[in-house]
């Protein structure tokens, strides 16, 4: 199983990224899906969580408003769109796949993970 996040980069703050994570997970559609983020010295961080089917998210409140998690099971990919970007939203983000199909913002529950893109935003 591979997830591999793209789309991160250097901006300055204010601007939008959207950043897409592909799987290669058979089992992709019935499996919930996160993104989480990492600052060195900090534990991981959650952001936002899509159910199988797309219905349910749930977001961190410092990404509510800013962010949209979303996903294409045809595609087998989900999105990040990140808007309004702050320094403080500096970090790398990686995908993950949750062994349930309901949204959680618990890593613990998450059994796949990919090894993230850097997102940096400079004020």
């Amino acid at each position: 199983v591979q997830l591999q996040a793209s789309g991160g980069g250097s901006v300055q703050a204010g601007v939008s990224l959207r950043l897409s994570c592909a799987a290669s997970l058979r089992t992709f559609r019935n499996n919930a899906m996160g993104w989480f983020r990492q600052t060195p010295g900090k534990e991981r961080e959650f952001v936002a969580a899509i159910s199988w089917s797309g219905g349910n998210t749930n977001y961190a409140d410092s990404m509510k408003g800013r962010f949209t998690i979303s996903r294409d099971n045809a595609k087998n990919t989900v999105y990040l769109q990140m808007n309004s970007l702050k320094p403080e939203d500096t970090a790398v983000y990686s995908c993950a796949a949750s062994t349930y199909a309901s949204v959680t913002y618990d890593s613990t529950l998450y059994r796949y993970w990919g090894q993230g893109t850097q997102v940096t935003v400079s004020s």
